[in-house]
């Protein structure tokens, strides 16, 4: 044996056992639950969001994990198995006035719009203290892909990208397969894996970046189902905590689209 195959078997040894006392040690994490963790958001960059010129090559367009800072290309997008949908009514401070946190969470059972009015050439939906509520669509996922474990995140649509989430939950109830004895059902939101891209919008106010969902097809992986469920049920629990805040420049929680 060559003195370069010794030193590479050394070293793949050192590895190796550095990796058991990892795997014996890996009980580090038994007192930590979901609600310790910060649960990622995948956002759609905009000119607005606070990650352009802060994170390296972040451009609007692009798709931002908030606890890893990983950066998706737009027309590449990213992989992920839907696992829950909860749709609220978020109140926000106005712009300048908020800490960047939401002001009250309500429920999808909530009268709280029928407690609000709009303002000549305003579209949002105000409070008469001043708030403004604004519609959340919420998709909790799993980031899959083939070389890393899958990841829990959240992907909130609102304003322009309310009718995107409609759309992807017709898509999610349309799926259909063939059971036992031939007879058809549809399979939980998490069977699925789907591709989210971004593509360029626009409307007489202006510009700006939109999610593009296509279905790829059913989970293959036993492992990444698993996880999907049991992320799917904790989530039923009570057990993910979210914590929403402002993705733009200012101090609310206002959707700035355009480019």
């Amino acid at each position: 044996m060559t003195e370069k195959k010794k030193v590479a078997e050394k070293k793949e040894n050192a590895v190796v056992e550095l990796t058991n006392t990892f795997e014996q040690d890996s009980t580090t994490f038994d007192g930590m639950t979901t609600e310790d963790m910060a649960l990622p958001f995948l956002r759609l960059l905009t000119n607005m969001s606070p990650q352009i010129g802060e994170v390296q090559g972040a451009q609007p367009g692009m798709i931002f994990n908030t606890a890893t800072n990983e950066l998706f290309a737009g027309d590449q997008g990213v992989l992920v198995v839907p696992c829950q949908y909860v749709r609220q009514y978020i109140e926000w401070a106005p712009r300048g006035g908020g800490t960047g946190a939401p002001v009250n969470i309500y429920p999808a059972t909530s009268d709280i719009l029928s407690k609000t009015h709009k303002e000549p050439g305003d579209y949002k939906d105000y409070l008469e203290n001043g708030n403004y509520i604004e519609a959340t669509a919420n998709h909790y996922v799993l980031i899959v892909s083939d070389d890393r474990t899958p990841e829990p995140a959240l992907i909130s649509m609102k304003s322009t990208q309310l009718k995107k989430s409609r759309k992807w939950n017709s898509m999610m109830v349309s799926v259909k397969m063939k059971g036992s004895g031939g007879k058809m059902f549809t399979p939980p939101m998490f069977s699925q894996i789907y591709r989210l891209t971004t593509t360029s919008e626009s409307n007489d106010r202006g510009k700006w970046h939109g999610w593009d969902i296509v279905r790829v097809g059913a989970v293959e992986s036993a492992a990444v189902y698993e996880a999907a469920k049991a992320f799917s049920a904790s989530i039923k629990d009570g057990e993910v905590d979210v914590k929403h805040e402002s993705d733009d420049k200012g101090a609310d929680g206002e959707t700035h689209d355009l480019f």
